[in-house]
């Protein structure tokens, strides 16, 4: 049954069982997340949590280096069907059954990954998160085969080339689970780069219909449900040291520092409008590709917030510094990609553009403030807020005061 493209609501007005899966325009107005994303979304951020509660033990035991590498391993896969996903969406979305199903199936693997991610971590056995990833993708590639099914021509070569290069990522990943231990480090970076050539070879005659409006709030979106997460995972931890320690005292400065860099990200992250900038592919491929620091580091924040609570209670085997730095470093990371990816392109002026590089190196220098570093790296970060507001005000203030002042003709 065929019925008319989906209007620009980001859902159907009047739902159908099925209709054939072609693309969008990206010239839709009022183009927005749909419900079905939001869920999805959601669904997602409890492999984050799980994630993040993997790190917080890993660190806290004394084993940074390899918890952080498992971390970045699991978080790519958690990102890219993410990404994949929202990339997708924002082309072809119809909302029929049969696309609800086929996403349903995707949280579904997700959730089977989110249960695997400790075995992953305390064990190194990444079968469960394999198998999870491996349902998320297969879903994946028979969307890309039904949208191929309905195009034409270099549209369906994009498609076709999308569910391939997914299927073959798949036999790639086995290595993860086949091959010994002092081997998968290499097989992860090799597949990264395999992952991340797929749509660049997929699109190289084609660009598929996304919206730049829709992409940019879909991403905006996952960055608050992930600093949400940063919180209530901080929140928690905070809580469960009060009850059980009584150290309400020395848990202060970390509770207010880490509120004020969630706050500071946040309003840095939506301080200026992106999808102006997102006008081809390879503005958008960057941008998209530069989230994976962004995304991981905003959840690695809640993570050291925790990391942080537990040392100042006597729990964590590693010194205050190094609890400092399971805060500061990932804030900066944050700030540092935000700035790269984000603010750089709006900011006037040596001024402006400097704001957040500065913040960046203040927030690495607080990791030496001991118990008052997280504090002062909330401190900072709230400082380069209202620094880059002052700047932008009297820099638009300034056409306006020369305009009032200039000489009538």
């Amino acid at each position: 049954m065929t019925s008319s493209p989906a209007p620009s609501s980001g859902a159907p007005a009047h739902h159908t069982p099925l209709r054939r899966l072609t693309a969008r325009g990206r010239g839709e107005a009022h183009r927005v997340a749909s419900p079905l994303e939001l869920f999805f979304d959601l669904c997602f951020v409890v492999a984050i949590a799980q994630a993040g509660a993997e790190l917080v033990h890993a660190v806290a035991e004394g084993h940074a280096g390899q918890g952080i590498l498992d971390y970045a391993m699991v978080f790519f896969a958690i990102w890219w069907a993410w990404m994949n996903f929202t990339w997708f969406a924002s082309a072809y979305d119809n909302d029929d059954v049969l696309y609800r199903v086929v996403t349903l199936i995707q949280i579904a693997g997700v959730l089977v990954l989110a249960a695997g991610v400790s075995r992953a971590f305390e064990r190194h056995d990444f079968l469960v998160v394999w198998l999870g990833y491996v349902i998320m993708r297969l879903a994946m590639s028979a969307q890309w085969l039904r949208a191929a099914r309905s195009a034409q021509d270099e549209e369906r070569t994009a498609a076709r080339r999308y569910a391939v290069g997914v299927l073959l990522c798949q036999i790639g990943w086995l290595g993860l689970v086949v091959l010994p231990e002092p081997a998968r480090a290499w097989v992860f970076l090799v597949m990264v780069v395999l992952e991340l050539c797929v749509p660049v070879y997929a699109e190289k005659d084609f660009s598929t219909s996304w919206h730049p409006h829709h992409i940019a709030e879909r991403y905006g979106l996952f960055t608050i449900i992930v600093l949400g997460e940063t919180i209530a995972a901080a929140t928690v931890a905070v809580k469960s040291a009060v009850d059980e320690h009584d150290a309400l005292d020395e848990l202060l400065p970390i509770a207010a520092g880490g509120l004020l860099i969630v706050f500071s990200a946040w309003w840095i992250y939506f301080a200026v409008p992106i999808h102006g900038h997102l006008r081809s592919n390879a503005q958008a491929f960057l941008w998209g590709y530069g989230h994976y620091p962004i995304f991981a580091s905003a959840a690695a924040i809640g993570a050291g917030l925790e990391v942080a609570v537990e040392e100042t209670v006597g729990q964590a085997h590693l010194s205050t510094l190094a609890a400092s730095a399971a805060v500061t470093l990932p804030t900066a990371l944050f700030l540092l990609t935000l700035w790269a990816l984000h603010a750089r392109h709006f900011k006037r002026g040596i001024r402006q553009q400097l704001v957040l590089p500065v913040a960046v190196l203040l927030v690495i220098c607080c990791t030496f403030l001991g118990d008052w570093a997280v504090l002062a790296a909330g401190v900072v970060s709230a400082l380069a807020v209202v620094a880059g507001e002052t700047l932008r005000a009297r820099t638009d203030a300034a056409p306006h005061k020369a305009r009032a002042t200039a000489p009538a003709a």
